[in-house]
């Protein structure tokens, strides 16, 4: 039969990653399926496929008769003979089949066995590689944005960042390189499904344990973590090392190590405490950033009272008591967060409502004394004592012990009453106060402003006063300057009056020389013609000169 099938076997073997005795026997059982379409599913087939020697054949099992009736399960002896010689009636024999003679539809068919195979081995294949893989970071691409969440491409297969796993402040494109941690593989019909998260708790473990080498070879250990996404988380950490800080390597140097966890994570403020056994200290680490005065452990009902002072209360409970809230998941234990003063009106209560033990039903004076004795002198000291203690007593048997018990329980009860009505009325007397005190800084504030505002109306009406008076001036200026301008122009007009009046008369002057010199020359030729009067000597010439001049 041809080899190329099972080159092309090989082929997707290699590409898919599968082992190849898989999709031999997909190919086989694909064969198979082809043949008994094309034969029916009375007919003897047999397929080979061998990958070593390079083989694959489909076979039909006939036996030897005299007359075939049935050629599907039967055979000619002279046709046998011509495949085995040295066959005989009743032997079998195997005649091989082409793939030529299955026909389109059992091809098609052969070949969607194998195709459906060869997915499911991949299916199994991606479950299983994964499974081993689950509470790692896993690296993508974003390649889908969808309603219901992200699809991120992981090459081989792709995997679902649903809306619960994604921090909300936190966008995302086509194309995003996307880090995450790997939940849980579901087996669905449409193949594994791969659930990644970017919101649990251990994505941060992860990624403290790749960016600090302290953690990732044990000497530092992460004790507990509270995380609530996009806001803020708490990390409690030990060291195994008395010479290693577990909050220093944790941060690293300039905050070098912490940054990059942060940065990863959109903003995220991550705080860092040093783990303890020791409740109280663990409790008041936890609250960190606000200081803690005093933290009463009561191990009973695992609660801790932890008091803070007044102007640390807001800061201890946090924005919406996320501060309080995550101390409570990082720690395991209820805390309930109170100030100075509201723990010292609560002591003064519990110290006025303290009762002596002689006071309860059916203690007598030596039963009391011998519970002073004890260590059990008031009523309060004998909340939550059991059984087994009382029996410890001299004079206490096991009905005295319950009745103790029961009448402290209803007394304790009583007291608790009147505490919380006491608490209710100073806490309503507190809040009277400070509405008080708030409508008396409102009303100084009032006063203020308008002591303000009436200052800027003086200074704004100083301000106008000073502006007119300078208005004033100027307008004086003004004035001034305009008669100084007159001035100058009269004086200018003046000027060039006596200018031209000056000028007039010299014109005046030469046009008066002139009518002289004209009828001086007039008169000359006349004497000429009549020759009477003798020439004038040279001498007399500069007189008649003079006297022009004088008469100019």
């Amino acid at each position: 039969m041809n080899t190329g099938v099972l080159e092309a076997l090989r082929r997707i073997a290699r590409e898919k990653q599968l082992d190849g005795a898989l999709l031999a026997e997909a190919l086989e059982a694909g064969l198979m399926s082809a043949a008994r379409k094309r034969y029916g599913p009375d007919a003897e087939i047999e397929v080979i496929v061998d990958e070593k020697e390079d083989h694959l054949g489909v076979y039909l099992l006939k036996t030897v008769v005299e007359d075939a009736v049935d050629e599907t399960l039967e055979i000619d002896v002279d046709e046998a003979n011509e495949i085995d010689p040295g066959a005989e009636l009743g032997d079998i024999v195997r005649v091989e089949v082409t793939l030529d003679e299955f026909g389109r539809n059992a091809i098609q068919a052969a070949k969607q066995i194998v195709v459906q195979r060869v997915r499911e081995a991949e299916r199994e294949q991606v479950y299983e590689e994964f499974q081993d893989r689950i509470g790692e970071i896993i690296t993508g691409d974003v390649q889908q944005i969808e309603r219901g969440g992200i699809v991120v491409n992981l090459g081989r297969t792709e995997a679902l960042l649903p809306t619960r796993g994604q921090i909300r402040r936190e966008r995302y494109r086509q194309g995003d390189r996307i880090r995450a941690y790997l939940v849980s593989v579901e087996k669905t019909t449409k193949g594994p499904q791969i659930i990644l998260s970017r919101t649990h708790p251990n994505f941060l473990k992860k990624l403290f344990r790749m960016e600090v080498p302290e953690i990732y070879d044990s000497v530092v250990e992460i004790m507990a973590i509270a995380r609530e996404a996009g806001g803020r988380s708490k990390v409690a950490v030990v060291s195994h090392d008395d010479r290693v800080d577990p909050v220093g390597a944790c941060v690293g140097v300039k905050g070098s190590r912490i940054q990059t966890i942060v940065r990863e994570l959109s903003g995220e403020k991550i705080d860092i405490v040093s783990w303890s056994a020791d409740p109280s200290v663990l409790v008041a680490r936890s609250l960190n950033p606000a200081k803690v005065s005093k933290v009463i452990v009561n191990e009973s009902d695992y609660s801790v009272k932890v008091v803070v002072p007044d102007d640390q209360l807001s800061l201890a409970i946090g924005k919406g008591g996320q501060n309080a809230r995550l101390a409570a998941k990082l720690t395991g234990w209820k805390i309930d967060i109170v100030g100075e003063t509201e723990h010292a009106r609560e002591l003064d209560i519990s110290l006025a409502q303290r009762v002596n033990v002689s006071e309860l039903p059916g203690v007598g004076p030596k039963l009391a004394e011998s519970l002073a004795q004890a260590g059990y002198r008031h009523v309060q000291d004998l909340d939550g004592v059991a059984t087994e203690q009382l029996l410890a007593v001299p004079g206490v048997g096991a009905k005295t012990a319950e009745k103790i018990s029961i009448a402290v329980a209803a007394v304790i009860e009583v007291l608790e009453d009147e505490k919380l009505k006491l608490l209710k009325e100073l806490e309503e007397q507190a809040a009277a106060e400070a509405m008080e005190a708030a409508a008396r800084r409102e009303a100084e504030r009032e006063e203020e402003l308008r002591e303000v505002a009436l200052e800027e109306a003086d200074r704004a009406a100083e301000d106008d006063g000073e502006t007119e008076e300078l208005e004033g001036d100027e307008e004086t200026e003004d004035v001034e300057d305009e008669e100084a301008g007159e001035d100058e122009e009269v004086g200018e007009d003046e000027e060039v009056g006596e200018d031209e009046e000056v000028g007039e008369d010299e014109e005046v002057g030469e046009d008066e020389t002139d009518r002289a010199d004209d009828e001086d020359a007039a008169a000359e030729p006349g004497d000429d013609e009549e020759g009477d009067e003798p020439q004038k000597e040279e001498g007399a010439e500069p007189e008649d000169d003079e006297e022009r001049d004088a008469d100019a």
